[in-house]
């Protein structure tokens, strides 16, 4: 059985014309003559831009690989006895009692209302175009908001000096954006890589903009490159170029320009470079950082090697960082190689249970244990209580990439048509704000004559943050469980064999064996 779909995808808008071999994806016929809608036959033609899914700028993606352990093969327990964090009566145990908040930071300075954040929202066009809606979603919701990588390097209008970034009008709107809704919960993550660190962004951001947190990046999990984008002109992709970036094809040459101008190329490519990890450089990352007035320092890694991911983790302790994020194979992204997206790196439930079995190994020798977050193809609530249990007491959050765009796009579309439809019928749009959105009479109450003024996108994501929590709270009322810091491995039980070996959680024919045996003599 293959796990793979090699040689067609919507995400590469490509099919074959016939059912294909199941190892190559090639149509079991592949006829002379065909115009080649596959992969391959694209590709005869376009060559590397079919390596990235399309199209650019207007859609995330997710791997499609049918991954044999995944979190659907575990189940969530569930109890008719006692209450945990609450007195066990029926009047005080309800579900809207569970308490759906955390906290992160080595002090727990960072308080989430919801146990979610966003992934890194950077410099591709998805993401600056949805980043207001995503941004004031997140203040309003209370949780964390993460400014990737690239984006003061990618700002058309930026201003250097000595090679250095001293404004990057880009980078103010986006913490503005969010400032100006916040509420005292959650926060503005900004990550750097290494253009970022070359071109002086954690300085900037952090002595100019005031951000308090920042994040270093070793990678994610749909990619173990660095990141990249396509660039419609050659005009900018001679910017970027003169920015220190790789740009293929290089603008520069001659070849290339007579190329675009032709129409044979219709798009250049900007990638970063790789981040060369050590030891030494990790901690003097870390301190340079705090010295520069960063109050809270994170790192986000990505699906490699379990040595990698040992690396993460012990680096992380020792220089007692404030968070680790941990993206599996599996999720998606703005932008990555497609076959990159599905065929490389350690599928999240896996590199979940491998962080669990190494944050024992230095727990139990008395190590600090940074708060962790677990991302890679997450999405609902029974995806949070699973993925917080599977890595307990460790995991303190999770990272939803795709999950909170899908939501603030959703919310601003539909935010759009309403107001068009009120416009031609002569009426306010924020009447149809209330008539559209199921939160819209909560948040009118809340905000008063500033609901107005909310984004339609930051709605959609504040509902979807909504359905989510109340779904948790029943999750977690039925176990019994009425705060976050109770769920622990024992609530979930393995549906195979095979998941009750990778991960330690029982197989549900061998769940509460002893206790089973007490009871009945």
């Amino acid at each position: 059985m293959s796990f793979s779909k090699p040689n067609r995808s919507a995400a590469t808008v490509t099919s074959t014309r016939v059912a294909p071999a199941p190892v190559s994806g090639i149509c079991v016929t592949c006829l002379d003559g065909c115009e080649g809608p596959c992969e391959i036959g694209r590709s005869a033609l376009k060559g590397r831009e079919m390596i990235y899914p399309q199209p650019f700028g207007k859609t995330t993606s997710g791997s499609e690989k049918d991954y044999p352990i995944d979190f659907s093969h575990f189940n969530i327990q569930g109890t008719c006895v006692g209450a945990v964090g609450v007195d066990p009566d029926p009047d005080v145990a309800t579900f809207p009692a569970v308490d759906c908040s955390t906290a992160v930071g080595a002090d727990g300075g960072i308080k989430l209302d919801f146990p979610v954040f966003t992934g890194a929202v950077g410099s591709t066009d998805i993401a600056r175009i949805n980043w207001e809606d995503m941004a004031v979603g997140a203040a309003i919701s209370g949780v964390i908001v993460v400014a990737g990588e690239n984006i003061c390097g990618m700002d058309p209008q930026a201003e250097f000096s000595n090679g250095k970034i001293v404004k990057s009008p880009e980078m103010e709107r986006r913490i503005d954006a969010f400032k100006r809704w916040y509420d005292g919960k959650g926060g503005v993550i900004v990550q750097a890589n290494v253009e970022d660190t070359k071109l002086g962004v954690p300085e900037y951001v952090i002595e100019k903009l005031g951000i308090e947190i920042f994040e270093l990046k070793w990678g994610q999990g749909a990619k173990d490159i660095g990141g990249e984008v396509k660039l419609p002109s050659l005009e900018r992709a001679m910017q970027l170029k003169q920015r220190g970036y790789i740009v293929l094809p290089d603008p520069t040459n001659p070849a290339a320009q007579a190329a675009f101008k032709a129409g044979g190329i219709s798009e250049f490519e900007r990638h970063s470079r790789l981040g060369m990890v050590t030891e030494e450089s990790f901690h003097k990352a870390v301190e340079h950082l705090r010295s520069a007035g960063a109050k809270y320092v994170t790192l986000k890694t990505g699906a490699y090697r379990p040595a990698d991911l040992a690396r993460a983790i012990k680096y992380s302790s020792d220089a007692k960082i404030d968070l680790l994020t941990i993206d599996g194979a599996g999720g998606g992204t703005g932008m990555s190689p497609w076959r990159m997206m599905n065929e490389w790196g350690i599928p999240t439930v896996e590199l979940e249970c491998l962080t669990y079995q190494m944050c024992e190994r230095l727990h139990a020798k008395g190590a600090y244990i940074p708060p962790i977050a677990i991302a890679g193809g997450l999405s609902l609530e029974d995806h949070i209580f699973k993925a917080l249990a599977l890595g307990a007491p460790y995991v303190k959050a999770i990272c939803l990439g795709r999950a909170m765009m899908t939501a603030a796009m959703v919310g601003k579309t539909h935010g759009k048509l309403m107001a068009e439809k009120m416009e031609l019928e002569g009426e306010d749009p924020e009447t149809g704000y209330l008539t559209l959105f199921a939160v819209g009479a909560e948040l009118k109450e809340r905000f008063g004559k500033d609901f107005a003024k909310l984004p339609a996108g930051a709605i959609g994501m504040y509902s979807y943050i909504d359905r989510m929590r109340q779904g948790l709270q029943q999750f977690m009322a039925g176990e019994r469980k009425f705060a976050l810091k109770y769920i622990d491995r024992n609530d979930l039980v393995a549906l195979t064999r095979e998941a009750a070996e990778i991960s330690g959680i029982p197989y549900v024919m061998d769940s509460d064996k002893d206790e089973v045996e007490k009871i009945l003599g």
